[in-house]
């Protein structure tokens, strides 16, 4: 049996293989993208708008535990695939199974705390009076399912350096589908309201988490589950590495925090049913940049620890020839099908629907800037640079956010919050453009 056939990452790739390859990863991604939004859509037709800014205001929580999961994930992946590639697959296999078991370990005391002070991190959150009825009926259900999660996230990334990227495709089409099912039964037919949302989405995580673990404990890949030996090095090693996506998500917390803050305090909770809907939309639109930057990044670390450099220049030109594409057409579709989106979640608020249309026409320029800003920041995790890669997605994600929101909304007002992500995502590629040319030296990726 070849290298290339043993590990379908040896592959000498051009566009379209690469494509190919990373093409289950991307709807996987869209899929996880369109059932989240479709649990928003179910909760803003079927139960209120405010049930749609509560999940919102509660949403930090999901952040963390997602922020947990995808940083030993995407971390945990480089530090895998590199040592698949240098040909120590005992060792990766090794790191695999603690780093799995390690996410487990963190979702439960994820829902211990959670479960324990619930009342509090609502508050805390900012929740009004209207609202903190379906915070806590929608985060309870969620606590419950934290493992679930975690789990989910970190299979999504390890199917993929598994060489299995179409498994993981599957999986996230019926977490998908059921997901969409049991939103149907428990908030149309059962009028189970916000509740019902959270445990349509609970089921749809353990879809991908039940079968998961299955396959890895059947040995049918040359990554599965074997009795881990304890590297304290390893762990840190890949939360090191996936840092910048716990900082993302981290980062997301913060800001959609701050988004809810903002917006109650200039619309009340209408304005943070709109925001909502930009929020989610925008996590819609980056899972296509997102869901790449998944498929091609263990084909990088591949290549970077078998020092084929040649290979890795190819890679990482057709990835952002690709990534500028994508950008202009999401864009477009953002800008032109704006309007659409706001109606789907807010026709029967005519003032949800007037707000999130006009901040669809300013948002919408986020979308030509932020796709390089993430692929290249999973560049660098890829490339087993947590510093940089850390840099960038700190500043898209929170840094310049911040700044801009704190400072913005003063002086325009709505306009203000609007304006805030695009010129944190254009700010961000200048910087990103600088620490790419800077470090090409280094990697030799052009």
């Amino acid at each position: 049996m070849t290298e290339t056939q043993k590990n379908p990452l040896a592959k000498n790739f051009d566009a379209i293989s690469l494509l190919k390859f990373a093409f289950p990863s991307i709807v996987m991604m869209l899929f996880m993208g369109l059932y989240t939004i479709v649990d928003t859509i179910f909760v803003a037709r079927f139960v209120d708008t405010n049930a749609l800014s509560s999940i919102n205001i509660v949403c930090p929580v999901i952040n963390l535990t997602v922020g947990m999961g995808t940083m030993l994930a995407t971390g945990g992946s480089a530090v895998v695939a590199k040592k698949m590639g240098n040909g120590k697959a005992e060792e990766a296999r090794s790191n695999f199974t603690l780093i799995v078991l390690t996410g487990a370990v963190i979702g439960l005391l994820i829902t211990v705390t959670g479960l324990l002070f619930l009342d509090e991190i609502i508050w805390g959150l900012g929740a009004s009076q209207v609202l903190f009825p379906y915070c806590r009926d929608y985060l309870t259900i969620q606590l419950v399912f934290v493992i679930g999660n975690m789990m989910q996230v970190l299979y999504q990334n390890l199917f993929v350096t598994a060489g299995k990227p179409t498994l993981g495709l599957v999986l996230a089409v019926l977490a998908g589908i059921a997901n969409i099912v049991f939103d149907y039964v428990f908030i149309v037919f059962f009028q189970m309201g916000v509740g019902g949302a959270a445990i349509g989405t609970g089921i749809g995580y353990m879809i991908p988490t039940i079968i998961g673990t299955i396959f890895f404990l059947t040995k049918k890949s040359e990554l599965h589950f074997c009795k881990p030996k304890m590297d304290l090095f390893v762990l840190l090693k890949s939360c090191f590495n996936g840092v910048s996506e716990m900082v993302s998500q981290c980062s997301t917390a913060v800001t959609t925090f701050l988004f809810n803050i903002t917006m109650m305090n200039l619309l009340g909770e209408d304005g943070v049913a709109a925001i909502t809907v930009l929020i989610y939309s925008q996590f819609l639109l980056t899972t296509l940049y997102i869901g790449f930057s998944m498929g091609t990044a263990p084909v990088v670390s591949y290549h970077y620890g078998s020092k084929d450099v040649k290979q890795l220049k190819k890679i990482v030109r057709i990835c952002f020839r690709f990534i500028a594409g994508i950008s202009i057409l999401v864009f477009l579709f953002s800008l032109l099908g704006g309007k659409t989106i706001a109606k789907i979640f807010a026709e029967n608020n005519r003032n949800v629907f007037e707000i999130t249309k006009n901040g669809f026409i300013i948002f919408s320029f986020s979308f030509l800037f932020s796709g390089c800003n993430i692929f290249s920041s999973a560049l660098f995790t890829a490339l087993s640079n947590g510093k940089v890669s850390a840099a960038i997605s700190f500043l898209r994600t929170f840094g310049f956010i911040m700044a801009f929101l704190l400072v913005l909304p003063r002086f325009l007002e709505v306009t203000g919050v609007w304006l805030a992500v695009p010129l944190a995502e254009f700010f961000t590629l200048i910087l990103t453009i600088y620490l790419i040319f800077r470090n090409q030296k280094l990697y030799h990726y052009f």
